[in-house]
């Protein structure tokens, strides 16, 4: 369950610089998120999952209390600890990971967009608003009483882009993420059973919505680019934009989708990765926002 999202971001951002305080904390983060994840998509029984889940949660109040001693035996728990000690990490956002892996636990499925967005912001949102409180904002930098819901909402964009990725994978687990009343409005409520969309549905058209409320998640999470220093950005930049092209690539062939892994070839997604990495991606933000205020 843990997206790609927050293995691409915590790879760009470990592989930028040296070992810094920021990698470190972003290495604590991305452990404990893991162990989370691990628990979730494990072999596991279920009621031992849950057991599981309640026992790392146990661990994060632990944290955040200040109760974890530089000796602890675990040393996840360590480097968190000493990660929310520098850094104004909202360890509430691995709350809500517990939360979402809990709602696929349980097998949650979704009414409307609404509904979708509540399990979206645990899972990939909160990874959002947990690495600005590593990465920081730059002084001054306009608008950054928003930075947080900016970061939150790139999180709902890049798992949404997930999501329409992995339609026939998550369908062949006896998962469906996208919302109820958009599968019927396109007659696709009878699901991915197969490489071919249900008979007499608009499947194209589902993907094509879809995507356009992807896009519009990403302008608006965009903003927060300006925002962050030049390597944290950067880092961010080369992320989504992945995740941007991705979407393109969904877009010209919605069928895909249902026949298999859509992904980037090597080549395609270092261009992306160093365009990101460039700062190219962020000017570019920067620009419009300012457009936006003129």
């Amino acid at each position: 369950m843990l997206s790609a999202t927050w293995r691409h971001l915590a790879g760009l951002a470990l592989r930028e610089g040296g070992v810094t305080p920021k990698r470190r904390a972003m290495s604590a983060l991305y452990a404990f998120s893991r162990r989370v994840d691990d628990i979730g998509d494990g072999p596991l029984a279920d009621d031992v999952k849950v057991a599981r889940l309640e026992d790392t949660r146990a661990l994060l109040t632990r944290i955040r209390e200040g109760a974890v001693e530089e000796d602890d035996t675990d040393p996840v728990a360590v480097a968190l600890a000493h990660a929310a000690a520098h850094f104004p990490i909202p360890l509430g956002g691995l709350d809500e990971l517990i939360d979402g892996v809990q709602m696929d636990l349980r097998g949650e499925t979704y009414e409307t967009w609404d509904d979708l967005k509540v399990y979206c912001r645990c899972v990939a949102g909160a990874i959002g608003r947990l690495s600005l409180g590593v990465f920081g904002t730059e002084p001054g930098a306009r608008g950054v009483e928003r930075a947080s819901e900016y970061a939150d909402t790139l999180g709902l964009a890049l798992q949404l882009t997930n999501i329409l990725r992995d339609v026939r994978e998550d369908a062949g687990n006896g998962r469906t993420y996208l919302p109820a009343d958009d599968l019927a409005k396109f007659g696709c409520s009878a699901g991915f059973a197969g490489p071919t969309p249900p008979e007499g549905s608009d499947f194209a058209g589902l993907v094509h919505f879809e995507v356009r409320r992807a896009r519009a998640l990403f302008a608006e999470g965009y903003r927060l680019l300006p925002m962050l220093d030049r390597r944290s950005g950067a880092c961010v930049a080369a992320m989504a934009g992945i995740y941007r092209r991705l979407l393109d690539r969904i877009e010209r062939d919605p069928e895909a989708v249902l026949r298999g892994r859509v992904s980037l070839p090597g080549r395609e997604k270092a261009y992306v990765a160093v365009r990101g990495l460039s700062g190219l991606d962020t000017r570019h933000a920067a620009r419009r926002t300012v457009g936006r205020r003129a």
